[in-house]
């Protein structure tokens, strides 16, 4: 196996090496808000991923271990895919991304009621947010 190299032993130069590009993060907010699990639904994101960058995007997070894929039951030709648990520790991430940015950009697809309740009452917002992944 391919012995991993990171640029320094910065934690956060370590993180941003796994998910620091414009659209990792997406993909994880679209399984963790969304609920997507096919790549054909992560294609209609706003944000418009080109499908090349998806499937690229899609194959670093699996080999990182936040997603896992399999054959999906119904249609034996497409992959599901899931957060794994290491992708799921992302979500308090999330969280405090959406609050940041609602505190300095006003417009945003957010509501006031979940700033507040996130705001308020954090932990509870990401233990539920987490158990509707289950």
């Amino acid at each position: 196996m391919k012995k991993k190299l990171n640029r320094s032993d910065c934690p956060i130069s370590y993180a941003l090496d796994l998910f620091g590009d414009k659209w990792s993060l997406l993909i994880i907010r679209d399984f963790v808000f969304d609920q997507k699990k096919f790549y054909k639904e992560f294609l209609q994101s706003k944000e418009k991923i080109a499908t090349n960058i998806l499937s690229d995007r899609l194959k670093k997070l699996e080999h990182a271990g936040f997603i896992q894929s399999k054959v999906y039951e119904k249609i034996r030709t497409q992959k599901e895919y899931s957060l794994t648990d290491k992708g799921k520790d992302l979500i308090p991430i999330l969280v405090e991304f959406i609050l940041w940015s609602a505190k300095y950009e006003e417009g945003l697809a957010v509501t006031n009621e979940f700033v507040q309740k996130a705001t308020d009452y954090k932990k509870e917002v990401i233990e539920n947010i987490t158990s509707s992944l289950n």
